[in-house]
Formats: C-alpha cells, sequence, structure tokens
C-alpha cells in the first residue's frame, strides 16, 4: 500500500524555503555580530600570518632586550667578544619579528683578517650574523669562548666556529649553526639575504 505524500509549507522543515513570518530582530544582531567576530578573527589571522614571517631581506635589526619602539643595530653596536641578541624589523612598519623565536639571531664581531673571502661576503664592518637558536636543545646561543673565538651555548656546551660558517666544534650540537648574511644602510646592520638553513633544534 502506498502511502499518500504530504506537501509541506515552506519554513516547516529546516531543508529549504524561507520561514514564514518576519525574523526576529534579536536574531538580526546576533548574525551582524558573528559574522563580524568572523571576519575580524580572518583578519587578525592574517595580519599575523604576515607578522610571523622570520625574516625579509631589507629588514634591520633591534636589541633583543629592548622596549618600545625599534632602534635599529649599528655595526658600532657591536663589540669584540661581546656577542648581541638581536630581533630582525620591518623599517617601514617598525614590527618586530618576535613571534617565533627562530627567528632571534646573534651578531659577533670578528677580525676581517681572519676572514676568508667567503666569510668576509657575508659580513657587515667586520660583523657577522648567525641564527641566535642552539640546533641541539633550541637553547640562546649568546656567549662567547675568547681563547678559542667560538660562539657558545651555555645549555649543554655546544661551540661553532663563526669563521667557518657557523661549524660545530664541540658539544652535542648535531649541525652547523644557520648564518645570515648582512649588509649595511648608512651605519645600520641589514639584512641582504637569507638563513643558509632551517633554524632551530630538529624538534623545536
Amino acid at each position: 500500500m502506498r502511502i499518500p505524500l504530504i506537501p509541506l509549507k515552506a519554513g516547516e522543515c529546516g531543508c529549504g524555503g524561507a520561514p514564514e513570518g518576519p525574523i526576529d530582530e534579536s536574531r538580526r544582531r546576533v548574525f551582524r555580530i558573528v559574522t563580524g567576530i568572523a571576519a575580524s578573527v580572518v583578519g587578525m589571522g592574517r595580519a599575523l600570518a604576515a607578522d610571523e614571517a622570520l625574516i625579509q631581506n631589507g629588514d634591520r635589526l633591534v636589541k633583543a632586550t629592548a622596549d618600545g619602539e625599534p632602534v635599529a643595530v649599528r655595526a658600532a653596536d657591536v663589540l669584540a667578544g661581546k656577542p648581541l641578541l638581536a630581533y630582525p624589523f620591518d623599517p617601514a612598519s617598525k614590527t618586530i619579528r618576535k613571534a617565533s623565536r627562530l627567528s632571534k639571531l646573534v651578531l659577533v664581531r670578528v677580525d676581517e683578517s681572519e676572514m676568508d673571502a667567503d666569510t668576509n661576503q657575508r659580513a657587515a664592518a667586520g660583523v657577522l650574523a648567525f641564527s641566535g637558536v642552539c640546533t641541539h636543545a633550541g637553547c640562546d646561543v649568546n656567549a662567547w669562548m675568547a681563547k678559542t673565538k667560538r660562539l657558545l651555548c651555555y645549555c649543554h656546551a655546544s661551540q661553532y666556529d663563526p669563521l667557518a660558517a657557523g661549524k660545530v666544534t664541540d658539544g652535542p650540537a648535531p649541525r652547523s649553526l644557520p648564518w645570515l648574511p648582512l649588509a649595511l644602510a648608512g651605519d645600520e646592520l641589514m639584512v641582504a639575504g637569507a638563513l643558509s638553513a632551517t633554524p632551530g633544534a630538529m624538534t623545536t
């Protein structure tokens, strides 16, 4: 026996058709609020994605400990035997790229007479830049071994040679410290390319 189908009026099921009668004004307000929040979240996500870029060509550098509006690090600010931790920042927008600690850099001054041609090419006024994140466990590389002229990570004593493209010379670090080419914009240090390798520990 066939069961007769009973036609439904529009709005009597959730399968299509507009509901009969006017939409409650409170629903309209809720809809507008939800839509506005969604648009804001999307916009913030896009802005965050842009700001999270680790390092961009042409960026200037600011001391990692600096507060307020960034002041560009000059070559003269990097003293021999005193590595300086820094973050890149966009000189136009003044946006400091520190959403990820993998953008942290370590700057070190080295005697230019000891540099080979390749090292000299990526230096600026005797200053070299490397990732400031140890490739072993992700700690900061922020110390200097004066006798051996090596960068040091205090966590597990990994050492890197800045005159040999960040090569590991001691400790458990499994790979070289990525280097970053620098140039001068007046007397300010400027990013002149990309990191030589992915920064951080393999598990970072």
